[in-house]
């Protein structure tokens, strides 16, 4: 694995995307997806600039979070309320919340430890029903109930585009969270900052770019041998 190469190569791409939006890497969070990496390979990564890793499963952010130093972590995947208390003290921000209920037990773990967690909304722009997160259309009943859970800080919005899709489809789903995601930040709602918008894997990041995403999550592309 040239680590370096990769890195380098995810970084030409982002910028040829910002350029055509007027903004640069300095504008962006490149989040290293760390699902099945090794922990002497995060290390590495670390050291090459890449500070903010994502994880999918509780289980996996565990068993690395005190062998990876210098980064800071973010729960990307689907989290169960079960596991809440497990990462609320090691979390920076979590993408993946996708209903009041999960949210009202991120406010309990947190109240209990004196911590306002970050948290971000996956919202399922594209509909599939394999897919998690809030219905776009039901974001703004979401964010109405949302607003008034103490020890949460809602700071923007996640989403995913299906694999397996046109590139004039993904920016269709991107173009439509972005419109949502200006909005929400127009209106100005009570403890919701919209200052994070997550969008786009290794497969499509650049064209979340171009739609206005600030956070790029990507793995397979960073760690590929």
């Amino acid at each position: 694995m040239d680590l370096k190469k990769n890195y380098e190569e995810i970084k030409q791409k982002a910028k040829e995307a910002l350029k055509e939006t007027g903004r640069s890497l300095d504008d962006i969070l490149i989040l290293g997806v760390s699902k099945t990496v090794d922990t002497d390979t995060l290390n590495e990564a670390v050291k090459l600039g890449i500070t903010t890793l994502g994880e999918n499963r509780v289980q996996e952010l565990l068993e690395k979070y005190d062998k990876v130093e210098g980064t800071s972590w973010h729960l990307i995947g689907h989290l169960q309320t079960n596991k809440v208390k497990y990462i609320i003290d090691k979390v920076e921000l979590i993408h993946s919340v996708d209903s009041i209920k999960l949210l009202n037990e991120i406010s309990r773990c947190a109240k209990k430890i004196g911590k306002v967690q970050r948290v971000l909304i996956e919202i399922n722009v594209s509909g599939e029903e394999s897919k998690f997160g809030v219905p776009i259309d039901d974001a703004y009943e979401f964010l109405e109930e949302a607003k008034t859970i103490e020890n949460v800080k809602i700071e923007g919005f996640m989403t995913m585009a299906p694999l397996l899709e046109t590139e004039e489809n993904v920016h269709a789903i991107f173009k439509k969270l972005y419109n949502l995601y200006i909005d929400i930040k127009d209106k100005k709602y009570d403890n919701i900052s919209m200052k994070y918008l997550s969008m786009g894997m290794s497969q499509d990041y650049h064209i979340a770019l171009l739609e206005g995403a600030n956070i790029i999550r990507v793995g397979r592309n960073l760690f590929k041998r």
